[in-house]
């Protein structure tokens, strides 16, 4: 018999491919112009779609940033992984598959925004935002150590990738980056070259922008509205020097503004102070105000989103130049969707459409079928096992998720008939009330909970903008039965419960009080 000596073992690993996970954050599936929505272009982010493939209907399991990214680390539920919500602490003991990777030889890095407390495990080198990061002159926690780095955030961290890919990485080993921009998230401050984008075209909202929410209370409840809850100078940039325009939340983005230099805050000035001057003459109200809000925040929002896709452009162009580009997997996604003025709202959390859906698209040469587009039910909870499965590592028993390798590589078209969702953080910003529910090829099932108890129940084949709530509506109630049944059946197989829930509501409103809230 012939053994394998070290040399072989080497080549064997070096055989392994490599792994970029790109994920921006609040990046809605409708602003990728791949998604063929028209709002936008994306061409560099598009290019993964051309040459790889796109999935027309993954989601995720908790729209909030924080416990997004450690059911995406940790391929567990938000109840499963304790990452309930954007305040209680995540766990960094416990295992993600970054640790996996390391563990059998990967070298690993973590560049830009995690939102996640602590120092990252798993990770040879991190390079990470501290919390929500500063679109001007971040600062970095550089392996434990913070540093002030000048310029635009965006740029930085493509920057900061593409110095580790070239100058920090150990060549002789495969790799995981993961590289995490903090675009387009609020409050959408552009970069000074893409300032005038869009100023040549104006926007009209989406056809239920004006939602009256009859039938879902859960609904009507928010506090997200673009033309009711937007900050005209958070949000909108209006910081007009004399002061005049008095806002909730004025101070927060004055820091913001005050974080620039003297150069950039004169590039700045130079664009908004005229739109500020025609603003406060204008005295807008009504239908005019809404229309102008959705303008001003979408045109900002899709100018934070070019950035980004100028960033994956550049780590493109830098695989193929040096190679790497056959036997390298990149994945791009977002941390959840976003609302851009769908039910009159910008922000997430709820289990609707454009904030459980989220953009996902990964190209690898040597597996995965240029220009595929599918419609499997894939969520983020299915990136670690994935990513043992390419790496040829067992995927332990208890990650929720399925890898979707086989999905992608054609060998098979199956995958699981259902989605799951929790939503935790509530009473909160935004107000979204806590729910679970189940999505399946054509139907929806939501249990609002807590300070409701209210289900709601969406046709997405006859309903695709879930207006119609048709739950206890004649013609439904077999389907209604068969989705309570599936509920309950996915619920116990993962581990959920209402006990749990109300665990999770005890602990999070003790976690407010100690804080003072």
């Amino acid at each position: 018999m012939v053994g394998c000596g070290p040399s072989d073992e080497l080549q064997q690993v070096d055989d392994r491919p490599n792994i970029i996970f790109i994920m921006s954050d609040d990046h809605a599936y409708q602003a990728v112009s791949a998604y063929g929505h028209g709002l936008n272009n994306t061409p560099n982010i598009d290019r993964l779609a051309k040459e790889g493939a796109l999935f027309t209907r993954a989601s995720v399991t908790n729209s909030i940033c924080a416990p997004s990214r450690a059911v995406i680390l940790t391929g567990m539920h938000s109840f499963k992984n304790g990452k309930v919500d954007n305040i209680q602490p995540f766990n960094w003991d416990q295992e993600n598959f970054a640790k996996a990777l390391q563990r059998v030889g990967y070298n690993t890095a973590l560049i830009g925004k995690i939102h996640l407390n602590g120092l990252p495990q798993g990770f040879d080198y991190s390079n990470v935002l501290p919390g929500q990061g500063s679109y001007y002159n971040p600062d970095f926690i550089e392996n434990g150590e913070t540093k002030q780095i000048p310029g635009y955030v965006t740029t930085v961290t493509t920057d900061l990738a593409l110095d580790w890919l070239e100058n920090g990485r150990d060549e002789d080993k495969p790799f995981l980056l993961m590289y995490h921009q903090k675009a387009p998230h609020r409050t959408w401050m552009p970069e000074e070259k893409y300032f005038t984008l869009f100023d040549d075209r104006t926007f009209e909202p989406p056809a239920n922008f004006y939602d009256d929410y009859e039938g879902r209370p859960a609904a009507a409840n928010h506090e997200m509205g673009i033309y009711e809850h937007m900050d005209i100078v958070y949000d909108l940039k209006m910081l007009d020097k004399e002061g005049e325009l008095k806002t909730k939340y004025r101070e927060y983005f004055q820091g913001r503004y005050d974080r620039m230099d003297d150069e950039q805050k004169a590039a700045w000035d130079a664009y908004y102070d005229p739109i500020i001057k025609e603003f406060k003459a204008a005295n807008l109200a009504g239908k005019e105000l809404a229309h102008w809000k959705f303008n001003r925040y979408i045109k900002d929002y899709l100018r934070s989103i070019q950035s980004v896709d100028d960033g994956v452009g550049q780590l493109l162009d830098f695989l193929e130049a040096n190679g790497l580009d056959e036997n390298t997997i990149v994945v791009y996604t977002s941390d959840q969707g976003f609302y851009l003025g769908e039910h009159g709202w910008f922000d997430k959390r709820f289990m609707y459409e454009e904030s459980f859906r989220t953009p996902l698209l990964i190209r690898y040469p040597k597996e995965v079928k240029a220009g595929a587009k599918l419609d499997q039910l894939v969520q983020n909870l299915d990136i670690a096992p994935t990513f043992l499965d390419y790496a040829g590592i067992d995927i332990p028993a208890d990650m929720q998720g399925e890898s979707f390798r086989a999905v992608v590589s054609g060998e098979t078209e199956m995958f699981r008939d259902h989605a799951y969702y929790t939503y935790y953080e509530y009473p909160a910003e935004h107000s979204v009330m806590r729910h679970y529910g189940i999505r399946t090829d054509q139907y929806k099932l939501i249990h609002f909970y807590h300070d409701l108890d209210y289900w709601e129940l969406y046709d997405l084949e006859e309903d695709p903008t879930e207006m119609d709530n048709v739950y206890g509506k004649p013609g439904y109630a077999i389907v209604q039965a068969a989705l309570h049944k599936k509920l309950e059946e996915v619920r116990l197989a993962y581990g959920d419960s209402d006990e749990l829930n109300e665990g999770h509501l005890n602990r999070y409103l003790e976690y407010q009080r100690s804080r003072g809230r």
